[in-house]
């Protein structure tokens, strides 16, 4: 059987522009950042996947010699077996599926393989895997929409704080809304918006379709206009090199951590700041992220409340955290939060650590408002966490929204 490699996949895929994160696949090949098992071989064939009108999917993988293949669905707890044709063809009916974007992979006998009919690809650093969209019978919030449209900036900068970039190079987007003034007399209000371990710069925009989701939140008039900045949210980029286990460790986590804020305070903050009409006073900074990125913009965020007056964290990895340690200062009065926002998925493994850190600030009276709704740890529950965060921030005096249990 033909077999082509990732770094073939990679070159078509810039060569044909299919999607702006092509660069940025062919980027995390040269770094040499996958798991060994994403760079072996893959069969070069796959049937196209099917949505039904009821919205449920058939996926097909081509592969008469494997024995077992699985299919790996975002929002699905573990791999579900497929079942194999005469011809070879593996195939897996879903359940109708809510509007959303998936992403899936197939493991074959053991191994992680692609879907290569589907050129939508996943710009990640570990973890390659296709996206499937299932529409709504109205547009989503995350949907290209015929609305105003901000623009979606590339920066580069050879940083001296983050170690272990090559070239010493690192990077960040930045979302300025439709009709962005650099003169305006009123600077725009700043969101620092951080990524998840294993995603790069990129994951908010190509993943997470942020971008989307402020110009429709904009267009329906539920948020205030604000530049949005996404930057690469590694201090030690070892700490993606190392592979998952590096979470069981507090040591690296910490570090990693500790050399992201500076990076952010002292690099990349600055840079925004003399690049774009964006506020330098803490009541228009806000922080959040996901995963790792929720780690940081707590740890960030609620250790430097002389920066940030709004603060959040999806799903945040908090679970190594020392916040006793760290936050042993804290105070409502000191802090003079206008939106502490924590977010978790009810079926997340890290419900458990983030309701332990809410009791803990709620026990130094630390105005917090905790949403829990159904879910993985999955970019499903992040996109609606971002929609709903949103339109919180910037506003005087600030939405509340209910706490829901």
């Amino acid at each position: 059987m033909k077999a082509i490699s990732f770094a073939q996949i990679s070159d078509k895929l810039a060569r044909m522009m299919i999607r702006p994160f092509a660069r940025a696949l062919r980027s995390t090949l040269l770094f040499g950042l996958l798991a060994p098992a994403l760079v072996a071989q893959i069969p070069a064939y796959t049937p196209d996947t099917e949505i039904h009108p009821d919205h449920s999917v058939t996926f097909h993988y081509k592969d008469d010699t494997a024995t077992s293949v699985l299919l790996g669905l975002e929002g699905i707890s573990k791999p579900v077996p497929m079942s194999r044709d005469a011809s070879g063809i593996w195939t897996y009916t879903t359940k109708p599926l809510a509007p959303e974007i998936y992403g899936y992979h197939f493991e074959v006998d053991g191994q992680p393989r692609l879907d290569l009919a589907n050129v939508n690809i996943t710009p990640n650093l570990v973890n390659l895997s296709n996206l499937i969209t299932i529409p709504g019978d109205a547009p989503q919030l995350w949907d290209d929409t015929d609305v105003p449209h901000g623009t979606l900036h590339h920066h580069h900068y050879t940083t001296s704080t983050a170690v272990g970039l090559p070239r010493n190079d690192n990077d960040y987007y930045v979302y300025t809304p439709p009709g962005y003034n650099p003169a305006a007399k009123q600077p725009y209000p700043v969101l620092y918006l951080l990524h998840g371990w294993s995603d790069g710069a990129v994951g908010w925009s190509a993943v997470g379709q942020a971008n989307y989701i402020f110009d429709n939140l904009l267009a329906q008039g539920k948020i205030k206009p604000m530049v949005v900045v996404m930057p690469f949210g590694y201090g030690d980029l070892s700490f993606v090199h190392s592979g998952f286990g590096i979470w069981r460790d507090p040591v690296p986590v910490a570090h990693n951590t500790a050399l992201f804020t500076q990076t952010l305070l002292t690099e990349v903050m600055p840079r925004i700041e003399s690049e774009y009409n964006v506020s330098k006073d803490r009541e228009g900074r806000a922080i959040a992220g996901l995963s790792m990125g929720g780690l940081e913009s707590l740890s960030t965020g609620l250790t430097h409340t002389e920066k940030f007056a709004w603060i959040g964290g999806f799903s945040s990895a908090i679970h190594n955290l020392d916040y006793p340690t760290q936050m042993a200062t804290l105070n409502p009065k000191s802090a003079n939060l206008r939106l502490l926002w924590i977010a978790c998925g009810t079926e997340d493994t890290l419900i458990v650590p983030n309701r332990k850190f809410v009791d803990f600030l709620k026990a130094k009276n630390l105005p917090v408002t905790q949403i829990e709704t159904p879910g993985l740890h999955v970019w499903m529950v992040w996109r609606d966490n971002l929609a709903h965060f949103a339109p919180l921030l910037f506003q005087n005096p600030p939405q509340q929204l209910a706490q829901t249990k």
